[in-house]
């Protein structure tokens, strides 16, 4: 893992991440995605659905809004549970996140105490503002979620989501009436979220808006072991630190899917599935295993609507973060939602009786885990002379760059026409701006594959060369034989 100075000062010169509204001085907590990321983050979202969604036949996709009236969050719980603790200095007046302003100050883990337990701990400690060395004062809860009011007379109170989970819970009745979906089923969902961090940091690991991908999967509560995947799994190694050895200080154990079943570690099979397919996804990504594991929250920091997480995180250069919330959420929100609007949310058995389903939910943060991707893709290469994103084929913003030799003796033109000819079947793009060396740097700097170099050859005998990212070496290649080489490795992952 390199240091993510390096991450941040390549995506922000070369497109990939934008600061918002960066011409007024920016907003804190919110940042746009320049043509590489988007790029980027629109494969990252196909391989998570091919991964997770297409894999399966009973998991359906939808799409809801990101405003929702107050009564949603009433019944979800988050107008009373969804804080974080904030204390603002005495003296300058600005507001800290009071956790995370002890972690830093003293190095203690106090996710999940009471406002009053905070606020002793900055007293005993003695910890001041870091801004301006004044007094803290005592530790109150913060609402994170953005409220605003719709129609012309802002008469309905409502609410920028916080997770795109409740416009899952709502739209479960439509969804199993249109599917005629029988348990166990998942729901989907890719979208924009929002929260009203007192701290945003981290560049885009802790944001104001962003990107979550969501799977709540419904299943008879009698029947959460009897997953018909986990078989495909069950031999996937996983890392856990246990509650246990996070209150003694121990350390992660390495367990199969199936043995943390039997052990209890893990509270059933259909939650172990996921957490198995998680590990095999972003190891694909490039982060290694030691530098994954999941965590069991602790009683006192685990969400309300939650029995129990075990949260997969990625060790950044900074510690260990979130990246994939994992959730047992039991019965809780289609139970509440049942309460709450009076409307019948049980789903009919092939018996007759009627059931609320349990739901056990992945959820995915895209930039914390494209942030934790590229740190782990980026290689320092002193022989080589420049560093290089060794981004998956599949992921990479293009899949290959076209170069004419020198832009003289009709080879532009000649680029031009492979240029043309692969541009409707794949990401590539077209540079003959400098020498050749530098072009290859600048691909590679993009995490490109594949170069592929028209000169002088190719008008004798239209082959080309095709140079491999990884490894530099080059192989000529016919012309037309490009698009099925091209296809090669976005399939096997590389060019040899």
């Amino acid at each position: 893992m390199v240091n993510s100075n390096k991450i941040q000062s390549i995506t922000l010169r070369r497109g990939f991440f934008i600061p918002s509204s960066e011409i007024y001085g920016g907003l804190a907590g919110f940042f746009d995605y320049g043509h590489l990321g988007v790029m980027m983050k629109n494969k990252f979202i196909q391989c998570w659905r091919e991964f997770f969604i297409k894999s399966v036949e009973n998991i359906y996709e939808i799409e809801t809004s990101i405003i929702q009236p107050r009564e949603v969050f009433e019944a979800s719980g988050h107008l009373k549970s969804f804080v974080d603790p904030i204390t603002q200095c005495e003296k300058c007046k600005s507001i800290f996140r009071a956790d995370h302003l002890i972690e830093d100050a003293i190095n203690k883990f106090v996710e999940g105490l009471s406002p009053e337990e905070l606020t002793k701990i900055i007293k005993d400690a003695g910890i001041k503002c870091p801004k301006c060395k004044g007094k803290l004062g005592d530790v109150r809860l913060f609402n994170l979620m953005f409220k605003t009011f719709v129609g012309p007379l802002g008469n309905k109170e409502s609410y920028l989501r916080p997770e795109t989970a409740q416009g899952i819970f709502v739209n479960f009745k439509r969804v199993l009436s249109a599917t005629r979906a029988k348990l166990p089923f998942g729901i989907a969902q890719i979208g924009k979220s929002f929260r009203n961090e007192i701290s945003p940091r981290h560049f885009i690991v802790r944001l104001r808006a962003f990107n979550q991908m969501e799977i709540e999967y419904f299943v008879h509560p009698e029947k959460l072991d009897e997953c018909e995947y986990f078989k495909e799994v069950e031999n996937v190694k996983l890392r856990i630190l246990t509650r246990e050895a996070q209150e003694k200080g121990g350390e992660e154990i390495v367990i199969t899917a199936k043995e943390a079943v039997e052990k209890n570690l893990l509270p059933n099979k259909t939650f172990a599935y996921f957490l198995a397919k998680e590990m095999i996804f972003y190891q694909f990504l490039g982060i290694p295993f030691e530098a994954l594991r999941f965590r069991h929250m602790l009683p006192e920091e685990t969400p309300h609507y939650s029995k129990g997480n075990f949260d997969l995180e990625v060790k950044f250069d900074f510690g260990w973060k979130e990246v994939v919330g994992n959730a047992y959420r039991t019965d809780y929100d289609l139970k509440n939602h049942m309460k709450y609007s009076g409307k019948d949310l049980t789903v009919t058995l092939d018996d007759g009786s009627k059931v609320i389903p349990h739901v056990i939910e992945p959820s995915f943060g895209i930039e914390r885990s494209i942030y934790a991707m590229l740190l782990y893709v980026l290689r320092e290469d002193k022989k080589r002379g420049w560093d290089w994103l060794d981004l998956k084929p599949k992921i990479a913003p293009f899949l290959a760059g076209i170069f004419p030799l020198v832009t003289k003796d009709k080879l532009p033109e000649k680029a031009r026409e492979v240029f043309n000819m692969l541009k409707g079947c794949y990401d590539v793009f077209y540079d003959d701006r400098g020498s050749i060396g530098k072009r290859y740097a600048r691909a590679d700097e993009i995490g490109t594959p594949v170069c592929i170099t028209i000169d002088y050859q190719t008008l004798e005998d239209d082959t080309v060369t095709m140079r491999d990212r990884n490894t530099t070496k080059q192989v000529r290649v016919k012309i037309s034989e490009l698009k099925n080489r091209l296809w090669k490795v976005l399939q096997e992952g590389k060019l040899f």
